[in-house]
């Protein structure tokens, strides 16, 4: 499943051509992804104004012009692409991209009259976990999809006297307590690995002693959120990790997944320097932790 800072890199690609655009009309052709599509799904966009594209933890957030939003989730297998149409002031090799061979699971195609000129901005997705609706921004925020996420490991948000108020008495393993989206919203199992690696940190150790008993951060904590923050924001200025299915809206893939320290590098001499060890591979409640023992002991 494409982690946040692939889901970012989406919504930067998209931002040019959605932002201040119009929905001239929209293609919806099924009935459902994950979940049905909301009643008049089509009709309801044809004609709205796209004020803002945001992004909350996994989750594209639309603003239009009527207050309601829509919302999108790329599931397994998600993913847009950018066309222009014909007679388009869009620049080829900017955002002007052959159709998919896969041409069958293009699902809801959004017709857009935008900044850059007109486009066709293509939903596609083989597996069909992905879904979408449409809902009141003043309710988004109360909305079951939303309002137990957790704070964003982006921006200001999150800091160690954050965090340590959302661990203080976890007793669950500081992997799992850091894949708990009420805790860090959009935070996945590759970045928790790779963040854990540089701050030093076994997988296991519980999450609630990296906090004090008067419910301060320990100096463990305090770097945790530091390498949090750096692995979220290499990531994302790397475009993404690009496993498996996930490819940027430009068609081109993300390259983080070759600056890997540890996560899918099982047996493979760990990186940091002097340690001399070898990443291991450890199931925890069924999902891959890579780590390197000797440097994560603490």
């Amino acid at each position: 499943m494409p982690e946040l800072p692939e889901v970012e890199t989406v919504r930067r690609g998209l931002a040019p051509v959605m932002e201040g655009g119009s929905i001239i009309r929209v293609e919806q052709r099924r009935g459902d992804l994950r979940f049905a599509f909301p009643p008049d799904f089509a009709a309801r966009l044809a004609g709205r104004q796209i004020i803002s594209l945001g992004r909350r933890a996994k989750y594209l957030v639309a603003d239009l012009d009527d207050g309601m939003v829509l919302v999108s989730h790329l599931g397994m297998s998600g993913s847009f692409r950018i066309e222009a149409d014909e007679g388009g002031s869009l620049k080829p090799g900017v955002f002007h991209h052959a159709r998919s061979k896969d041409d069958k699971h293009d699902h809801v195609v959004f017709h857009i009259d935008g900044p850059a000129g007109r486009a066709r901005i293509i939903y596609n997705d083989p597996r069909r976990f992905g879904y979408m609706d449409l809902m009141a921004r003043s309710a988004l925020a109360e909305h079951p999809w939303f309002r137990s996420l957790g704070v964003e490991p982006t921006g200001n948000s999150l800091d160690a006297n954050e965090l340590a108020s959302r661990l203080a008495g976890k007793t669950a393993p500081l992997k799992a307590a850091l894949l708990d989206q009420r805790i860090i919203a959009g935070l996945g199992n590759i970045y928790v690995c790779e963040a854990m690696w540089r701050a030093g940190l076994s997988p296991v150790k519980l999450a609630g002693r990296l906090v004090t008993r008067t419910g301060r951060p320990r100096r463990e904590l305090d770097v945790l959120t530091q390498a949090i923050r750096a692995v979220i924001e290499e990531a994302i200025a790397a475009g993404g990790s690009s496993l498996r299915d996930h490819i940027r809206t430009d068609g081109t893939l993300g390259y983080f997944q070759h600056g890997f320290s540890v996560y899918d590098r099982e047996g493979k001499a760990c990186p940091r320097p002097g340690c001399g060890d070898t990443v291991r591979r450890i199931v925890q409640s069924g999902r891959s932790t890579f780590h390197c023992p000797r440097c994560q002991k603490s």
